[in-house]
């Protein structure tokens, strides 16, 4: 997944939902990063985490998560629709759909990887922003680049089977992803925090 990439055309959303085992329904999300400021949109994906906390908060084991790593969507005969998963998730990637009373996430598409195809949304992305292969293949394509698969929440280190393209020069290892709740506030809050300060 390389977020720089991302140009918001929604292939991917669409593509996802034509998988077969998708039930019609896309398991991918396109978030604006600051909406107020900026069209900069970021494909959201399952970055299938080696513990993965969803599988182990659900009462009823219905999360399982294969040999070769990928995080399955609830098992429908198991899952109790209890929302535990969708919770726990530190990317907020579970989503309870009401209608089959079922988590639904991202699979990586695991009808067509298991059998050596591409996941849906990686076949159609025309920006190359959701890749799907090799480590060797994406450091040769992307050589400004680098993968990182290691996310901080606090003390908790998360380690993903789903790599993020970062600038090849940055210096992080990992991310951590709650150092944002201590950065000063940017765009159109951040400036009306500013005049309501001066003004007072």
């Amino acid at each position: 997944m390389d977020p720089n990439r991302c140009i918001g055309c929604q292939a991917c959303v669409q593509a996802c939902s034509e998988c077969d085992t998708h039930k019609g329904h896309s398991l991918i999300q396109l978030q604006y990063i600051d909406r107020p400021i900026s069209v900069q949109t970021v494909p959201v994906v399952c970055l299938h985490c080696d513990s993965p906390t969803c599988a182990e908060v659900c009462p009823a084991d219905a999360i399982k998560r294969t040999g070769d790593g990928v995080v399955q969507t609830a098992r429908k005969p198991r899952c109790i629709a209890c929302n535990n998963c969708v919770i726990a998730c530190p990317f907020g990637i579970p989503k309870m759909n009401t209608e089959f009373e079922l988590m639904m996430k991202c699979d990586l598409c695991y009808d067509r990887t298991s059998v050596g195809s591409k996941p849906m949304c990686a076949s159609v992305c025309p920006s190359g922003a959701l890749w799907f292969g090799t480590r060797a293949e994406i450091d040769k394509l992307r050589p400004r680049s680098r993968p990182i698969n290691k996310f901080q929440f606090g003390q908790q280190t998360i380690t993903t089977k789903v790599w993020m393209m970062v600038p090849h020069e940055s210096p992080a290892n990992h991310i951590d992803v709650t150092s944002a709740m201590d950065e000063e506030p940017t765009g159109r809050q951040g400036l009306l925090e500013e005049v309501f300060d001066e003004d007072h």
